[in-house]
């Protein structure tokens, strides 16, 4: 998959090109729809299948506060490719970029620059100043200038509608089998791995990988969970705890992962972590031999949970290995 990361395409052209536009977040299956649609259409056609998406994500710029992402813009990449995307446009979002009109957008950029063949979208996306850039708008836009615009439909699971806004409420939950449910995949954190207090192999006997969160990362439910270790071409069962680690008064928010079966330094190194299942809320023991007691309990649960999922979990780590 070729990726440009702003609107220049410089002397690029894509042959009859079918597109979709959205901020995609999370990649969820209903995502998964639109990409299918664009990708069914270009081949169809024998032209390029590109989709556009904006970075950072407009509701980060735009709303007081922000918003929490369910996938960052590399893992949103990633997933993007996996779909079978040929092309994949990142627009620079700013408040500047936030003024661009509809009207501006689809003449200067679908048209001029990307000569669109074909737009698919989502039943309901809009953009451009003032979210001018609506259904109706499109399609009028497709007849004027020749290009047909499909709309997706809503896509439900197990009757409920699928959007990135009940993904986040499912994380911050912690119901992470509902999640998976909506994503077609387990919630994932990432990052490198972070030097800590190091209590965890000297005191309490479960070492463990610490992650810090960015600010516009999805945080879910604090407390304990089964998750399964991407590392260095290989998948490793474990348990996270995502908190302020209240035994020790701490008051930063890590993620502190003891993957199960592994002794490496992998300080400074890149891990990925799937969310499985909540096990329990976090908790303020007496002290270290409390806390080493209930982790121990936890691993013991753990472990059965991924003795269970041990098929679908295989299949999890194929698909995740592809992607390295």
């Amino acid at each position: 998959m070729k990726i440009f990361r702003n609107m220049g395409m410089g002397d690029q052209v894509f042959p009859c090109p079918c597109v979709t536009i959205g901020n995609f977040d999370g990649v969820h299956i209903g995502h998964q729809q639109l990409f299918s649609t664009v990708v069914e259409k270009a081949r169809r056609n024998k032209g390029t299948s590109i989709a556009i998406t904006f970075d950072p994500h407009p509701l980060q710029v735009l709303l007081p506060g922000g918003i929490k992402l369910i996938s960052n813009c590399e893992q949103k990449a990633e997933l993007i490719e996996a779909a079978g995307i040929d092309v994949l446009v990142v627009i620079p979002f700013t408040k500047e970029f936030a003024k661009t009109s509809a009207d501006v957008f689809v003449t200067d950029f679908l048209i001029s620059t990307l000569r669109i063949k074909e737009l698919v979208v989502g039943y309901d996306y809009a953009f451009g100043k003032g979210r001018g850039g609506n259904i109706d708008f499109l399609k009028k836009q497709g007849q004027q200038y020749g290009f047909p615009v499909t709309v997706v439909d809503a896509f439900y699971a197990n009757d409920q509608l699928v959007s990135s806004t009940r993904i986040r409420e499912l994380v911050k939950e912690g119901k992470m089998a509902a999640a998976r449910e909506l994503l077609g995949r387990n919630y994932q954190i990432r990052g490198t791995v972070q030097v800590g207090k190091q209590r965890g192999g000297k005191l309490i006997g479960f070492p463990t990988a610490n992650l810090k969160f960015n600010k516009e990362d999805l945080v879910p439910h604090h407390g304990v969970y089964v998750a399964q270790v991407i590392y260095g071409g290989r998948c490793y069962g474990g348990i996270l705890n995502i908190g302020y680690n209240p035994t020790f008064g701490e008051e930063l928010l890590v993620a502190e992962t003891h993957i199960f079966d592994f002794n490496e330094d992998i300080y400074g190194k890149p891990i990925r972590v799937n969310l499985l299942k909540f096990l329990r809320g976090e908790v303020k023991f007496k002290g270290a031999a409390d806390l080493a007691e209930q982790i121990a309990k936890d691993v013991v649960v753990a472990k059965q949970v991924l003795q269970e999922q041990a098929l679908e979990l295989s299949l999890a780590c194929s698909e995740e290995l592809d992607k390295d």
